[in-house]
């Protein structure tokens, strides 16, 4: 995978947050702690709606699967973060650069189409409730699924791919706390019109795509909405979307501000900024969003903690 390169430069040092050493072991237990928690929130979430019969649905079957995706986010991004806070010199090769990169960037797609698949499912299970069986089948789901893999996969290999043709000879130093497209493309010494190119075209088509399903879903789930007649079925069904509109309105935020910004107005701190929230932030939040506002997380959990008692 790594041989396409003959690059000058075999290691990169990454800056890190900052380059204040006596806020270094601080950050270092923020983000410890801030780790634990997603790996417990999201690890505890997909084991909860494993072992729970009544959220064996496609809603919760989603949810799992973001669960997971948010996990493998944070696990790629973090503890080398955190090994760079306490250490001399924060040195990461070549290949674990771009592996690193092309993980990331795995998880980010997925989490954009994922975010799609969910309000979709809203929508069907919205306005369509009679059908909603039928339509979100067990095998829709897993198609879907397995669509949202593929997506991830095809954007990462083909900006990795085109990561490893770029030349770097002279400059090292990557101004962020991980190996992202845009601090890379920093430091080239070749032509980077390819990979800027492709940055504008998957990052629109991975952006607007899965937006645009979101947009048009809930307009018709709030049209549909507005149409029942009763208080207290109109608040059932804004809560079951509550959630899901504030995990996108996070994601989507950070990560438009980060990727599409013109190179000219860009900086590398607000950006830095910026990436912290949908690579270190959202998925600690996603798992608190899902269970705090969803009354049957909340059940499911308080039968597993009753059934346990008796063990």
């Amino acid at each position: 995978m790594f041989m396409g390169n003959q690059s000058a430069v075999t290691e990169f040092l990454l800056a890190g947050l900052t380059n204040r050493p006596e806020l270094q072991l601080p950050l270092f237990f923020l983000f410890l702690g801030i780790y634990l928690v997603t790996v417990v929130g999201n690890l505890g979430m997909v084991i909860l709606i494993a072992l729970s019969s009544h959220l064996h649905t496609p809603m919760y079957y989603f949810l799992s699967c973001l669960s997971f995706i948010d996990l493998c986010h944070s696990t790629v991004i973090t503890p080398k973060m955190l090994v760079n806070f306490i250490g001399e010199e924060n040195i990461i090769s070549y290949p674990e650069c771009m592996t690193q990169l092309h993980f990331f960037l795995i998880f980010v797609i997925a989490d954009c189409y994922m975010l799609a698949v969910m309000a979709y499912d809203r929508y069907v299970a919205i306005c369509s409730p009679l059908l909603y069986k039928v339509i979100m089948s067990s095998e829709i789901c897993l198609g879907l699924v397995s669509v949202v893999s593929i997506m991830g996969l095809l954007g990462a290999t083909a900006h990795t791919g085109c990561m490893l043709r770029v030349f770097f000879c002279k400059k090292n130093v990557i101004n962020h706390y991980f190996c992202d497209l845009l601090p890379l493309l920093k430091l080239s010494c070749s032509s980077t019109y390819i990979n800027e190119a492709m940055i504008l075209f998957f990052g629109s088509l991975n952006i607007f795509v899965p937006v645009a399903t979101i947009i048009s879903s809930y307009v018709f789930i709030i049209a549909s909405i507005l149409r029942i007649q009763s208080t207290e079925g109109r608040s059932k069904a804004f809560s079951t979307c509550s959630s899901h509109i504030m995990a996108v309105s996070l994601f989507y935020g950070s990560t438009a501000f980060m990727y599409l910004q013109p190179s000219s107005v860009s900086s590398m701190d607000q950006g830095k900024v910026s990436s912290v929230f949908y690579t270190i932030v959202i998925p600690m939040l996603n798992p608190l969003i899902y269970s705090l506002r969803n009354k049957d997380v909340k059940v499911a959990l308080k039968k597993i903690i009753k059934r346990n008692k008796f063990w």
